[in-house]
């Protein structure tokens, strides 16, 4: 056997057990992660100690970047929904959107906003919004949910000045706004079959939350939607705090991570305002300036011991949230330090197919081995630049090939899955697969439709 083989093999037992263990055992997901992670590791020749050591960093590098986010997204999230914010905002997003739309709705939200906010930010910012309009309206939390993470997906993944498309239109030297204009285009057909996937899982898995944080898990009935009467009727009998004051803690943090955004591509040179915009725009310091904003806006009239409480309250839910998504970090990074993601894309060079597809392969094996959508797509793009001229493909299209590829295979080792889970009350692994690893597929497979029509016509 040889050492690429083995260390396939390696990630393939690795998955294996810890589907088995979740699936037909009594272990935790968190354990079986760190099992699957270390196993993977050994088997695919790294010793046992390089082993932890890659668990030990890729645990610590994915909460650096996601922890503190998460729990400043949570704190501002208890607050909204406790204040009756996030029914203000839902109350009002349904109103001028037209009742029966919200999966749209809400997926365009995601679609314009992940431009500017790393989607796993937006899924923690936007979560008591969805929470609310799953209240309101009786229709599942679970799907409005997936029908804003298709959207934040869709552009995290295909339209610069997000890192990864940026960073595959400078490596097979594509024009940004060529790149853009593509990716928009593009995505458009993915979306729709993203929102309409999301409408189905909503009533196949039928998951109302209540206000203490539990869900409440039903069979779909029609009549547990309410009209629109019902909705102004339910309005007027609460009291509820002012627009401005709801939905300053949500929108403030997006326009200071959009102006960072702005400013970063533009080009602005390093000066007091690109500094104080780079500090303000950084999601953590954003996040914590819409969490002060919730606290001393729509907390202003609460107890101090009552405002706390509800903070400790939503802080508890989240432990188990972060030691997942940290564990699903550990599994990525033993599979990067090990090889394993090397040797994934030099196989599938090799393989006799479609020249247009080589880099979608490439760029969905990346995010399989990786889970980072951003690092598949640089990886694709990397191994793809010097076969351009060879491939003979236009390299927009090569280039949405990378960017459709890592759309792919959401699920153990992606931190994106474990918040989406943890968010929203997704416990079991059937039901975990069946929304975040189930309609990235299915992006995937009408991206791959358009890109083979692209491909006869460009």
């Amino acid at each position: 056997m040889t050492n690429e083989t083995q260390m396939l093999l390696g990630l393939f037992l690795g998955i294996a057990v810890m589907i088995f263990l979740v699936m037909k055992t009594k272990t935790h997901t968190f354990i079986a992660l760190l099992l699957a992670a270390l196993i993977t590791g050994i088997v695919g020749h790294m010793s046992p100690s390089e082993a932890i050591d890659a668990i030990q960093n890729g645990f610590g590098s994915t909460l650096k970047s996601t922890g503190i986010i998460i729990g400043l997204g949570v704190m501002m999230g208890g607050i909204l929904e406790k204040t009756g914010a996030a029914e203000r905002l839902a109350y009002t997003f349904i109103r001028l959107i037209g009742k029966g739309k919200e999966e749209w709705a809400l997926g365009i939200t995601g679609w314009l906003v992940s431009i500017p906010v790393f989607a796993d930010s937006a899924i923690v910012i936007f979560a008591p919004l969805c929470k609310a309009m799953s209240r309101v309206t009786g229709k599942s939390v679970v799907g409005l949910a997936l029908a804003l993470a298709c959207g934040l997906q869709c552009t995290h993944v295909m339209v610069p000045p997000t890192p990864g498309p940026l960073t595959a239109a400078g490596m097979l030297g594509i024009d940004v706004g060529q790149m853009i204009l593509a990716g928009s285009g593009m995505s458009i057909l993915i979306f729709v079959a993203a929102i309409l996937y999301a409408k189905w899982v909503g009533r196949k898995i039928y998951q109302i939350p209540h206000e203490d944080g539990t869900f409440e898990r039903m069979e779909y009935k029609k009549e547990y939607l309410k009209t629109m009467d019902q909705l102004e009727e339910i309005m007027n009998a609460r009291e509820l705090p002012g627009l401005a004051p709801s939905l300053a803690p949500i929108l403030i943090p997006l326009v200071l991570i959009l102006s960072k955004t702005i400013v970063d591509f533009a080009g602005m040179p390093e000066g007091t305002a690109y500094t104080i915009i780079s500090l303000l725009g950084s999601p953590i310091v954003a996040l914590g300036i819409g969490t002060t904003l919730a606290v001393y806006g729509l907390g202003a009239k609460i107890d101090k011991d009552k405002l706390l409480g509800i903070m400790n309250d939503s802080i508890k839910d989240t432990g188990m949230i972060m030691l997942i998504t940290g564990a699903g970090g550990s599994l990525g990074n033993v599979i990067k330090v090990s090889g394993i993601g090397d040797v994934l894309g030099a196989t599938v060079v090799s393989w006799p197919i479609p020249a247009i597809l080589i880099p979608l392969i490439i760029g969905a094996l990346m995010r399989l081995a990786l889970g980072s959508a951003t690092v598949a797509i640089t990886t694709a793009a990397s191994l793809t630049a010097p076969l351009v001229s060879v491939l003979g493909v236009n390299p927009i299209l090569l280039a949405q090939s990378c960017c459709i590829g890592a759309i792919a295979f959401s699920y153990f080792n992606d931190s994106g899955f474990w918040v989406f889970n943890g968010m929203f009350g997704l416990t079991d692994l059937k039901d975990q697969l069946k929304c975040k690893t189930a309609v990235s597929m299915i992006m995937t497979g009408v991206g791959i439709a358009e890109l083979l029509v692209l491909n006869m016509v460009m």
